[in-house]
């Protein structure tokens, strides 16, 4: 009988795991999925009484030694984003290598017979790699093939192209068949040896350092109460068009379930900007909307969905991780896609059968939310433009229109 004199575990990854865990009797190990420990955290945060995400990455870089030069950032700059932020190219939609796939096996076909009857989507074609080998395969893939290309149409969004140079490498971190440090070292390497420009190893490794470690660390910092704040008292249930089958008549988000249907994976634009925006202009509530992207995403996790979806999404926080709400009518979308073309819908009108709903609904929220937003500085000149308009009325009836269409399942 085996009978042995200690039990370890790794810290979990959830609030209510490590609870659960310190509640036994068990050795926890500090866990090597993240670069940046909350107790390491306490060094940055130190007096601070807020924090910012630019902050936090610039100490990173600086303590891990990551793509410095003594004191100073590679390239002369902490960031690239102005370089990274190219509208779509107007031809050439295929010039980004395929995604590796892997055939499915035995296991795999066991797998999916066991869970069919509780889960929904596409079934697994092989994107995604489920043993470290071929985890290690795809970062290989990522950093010779894509990561030279991966800059400048980072936030770029096309209809024929779910993937573009973006790593896919998410899932293998969040579960552990990577870890970061290996992952930013084979970036830096390829930027050191002239391989991958500046622009898209900054690009990429601000992802892993910066916005994942932050995020991480604000969810440890901030939960258990976080997870269910509100603090714009949105209560729309979860329209329809997020679960159904039928397609909705926007181009934009048709695109974007589709890549969640299909794959379980949208990029970080779409979740932000398309998804994530569509719902707070519509006033979804936040919870509901954390739990359909908790439920859809095959990178999630709670650690994952509730800091992204609450503070940097949906503004829930009331602006304790982002300092302003990411929204954005049709004219955001216009630019970086090209989804806008050939949709039932004219991203610039703002009345009318045929008009946006993402540009009706994004002035229908500054004109909901004034006497909060009209306090920001980075939003403020946004809600005084709502206010003046000539036509206020009918955007707001219009937008009760619209609302009322996607409450139905009519949108």
């Amino acid at each position: 009988m085996c009978a042995p004199s200690q039990i370890s575990v790794t810290e979990p990854n959830s609030f209510a795991a490590r609870k659960l865990v310190a509640s036994l009797d068990v050795h926890v190990e500090m866990s090597d999925q993240f670069l940046c420990h909350p107790s390491i955290f306490e060094q940055f945060a130190g007096s601070r009484k807020t924090f910012k995400m630019e902050d936090f990455y610039r100490w990173q870089r600086k303590r891990l030694d990551i793509l410095m030069d003594g004191d100073t950032p590679a390239g002369g700059q902490w960031n690239f984003d102005e370089e990274n932020r190219e509208p779509p190219p107007k031809t050439g939609h295929d010039r980004w290598p395929q995604p590796v796939y892997a055939p499915l096996d035995g296991i795999d076909a066991e797998v999916m017979r066991d869970v069919s009857e509780t889960t929904w989507g596409a079934a697994p074609d092989g994107t995604w790699a489920t043993n470290r080998l071929g985890a290690l395969e795809r970062l290989d893939f990522f950093v010779k093939e894509l990561l030279p290309m991966f800059g400048e149409h980072e936030d770029a969004m096309l209809q024929s192209n779910w993937h573009l140079a973006h790593s896919l490498l998410s899932p293998y971190l969040n579960i552990g068949l990577l870890l970061p440090g290996e992952v930013v070292s084979a970036a830096q390497e390829a930027f050191r040896s002239g391989k991958v420009p500046i622009n898209s190893a900054e690009g990429f490794i601000r992802q892993v350092i910066g916005w994942r470690e932050f995020m991480w660390n604000c969810y440890w910092r901030w939960m258990p109460e976080y997870k269910d704040l509100n603090a714009l008292q949105a209560i729309r249930p979860l329209p329809p068009l997020f679960t159904r089958s039928k397609p909705t008549p926007m181009r934009c988000m048709q695109s974007a379930l589709e890549h969640v249907h299909d794959r379980a994976y949208a990029h970080h634009i779409e979740r932000l900007m398309v998804l994530g925006n569509f719902a707070l202009i519509s006033g979804v509530n936040p919870q509901q909307f954390t739990r359909w992207m908790w439920n859809s995403f095959v990178d999630a996790a709670e650690w994952v969905m509730v800091p992204n979806v609450i503070g940097m999404s949906q503004f829930a926080d009331g602006g304790m991780l982002a300092t302003k709400p990411y929204a954005s009518g049709g004219a955001y979308i216009d630019r970086m896609s090209d989804h806008c073309k050939g949709c039932v819908f004219d991203r610039k009108k703002r009345v009318g059968e045929d008009a946006c709903p993402f540009t009706v609904l994004y002035w229908d929220f500054f004109l909901r939310h004034a006497e909060v937003f009209v306090k920001n500085p980075r939003v403020a000149r946004q809600v005084r433009a709502g206010q003046q308009l000539s036509d206020s009325d009918q955007v707001r009836e219009t937008a009760r229109i619209i609302l009322a269409r996607l409450d139905s399942g009519d949108l």
